[in-house]
């Protein structure tokens, strides 16, 4: 990865921002971690009121409001990150992403992987963008 030469750290057009990627990946870490309850109780006063409405349904159509593009892309980052994919196949695995996600319902796909979050961000990482740096 360091081989290819970056105009700028967005080089990759992954057809999402990556404000959406950010929220999507906190909020499935937040519905799928049990344990989040505990760190969240530190926070009481600033974060009780979004991660308490911010539940699985809410996620869902979140997600199920994104264009197919997006959705696609979400996918595919997960692929990445779960090592299905290399960086340098983005547009094959936004291809077949979008391919085998017309028609179906992606939060669901997504919410059904053991630590989607944790995937997502993976896949950003593997193209050289950390999801702790990317503003909410």
């Amino acid at each position: 990865m360091s081989d290819t030469p970056r105009d700028d750290e967005s080089e990759v057009d992954l057809g999402v921002s990556l404000e959406t990627v950010a929220t999507v990946v906190d909020h499935i870490r937040a519905v799928q971690g049990e344990d989040t309850n505990e760190r969240d109780a530190e926070y009481e006063d600033e974060d009780k009121v979004s991660d308490e409405d911010f539940d699985e349904g809410t996620l869902a159509t979140f997600i199920d409001e994104l264009n197919e593009d997006e959705q696609a892309a979400l996918v595919a980052l997960a692929w990445v990150g779960r090592g299905d994919y290399e960086p340098e196949e983005w547009e094959e695995a936004h291809r077949l992403a979008k391919e085998r996600g017309a028609g179906t319902d992606t939060a669901t796909y997504l919410l059904s992987m053991d630590m989607a979050g944790d995937l997502i961000s993976e896949g950003l990482a593997a193209f050289g963008i950390a999801i702790e740096e990317v503003e909410r």
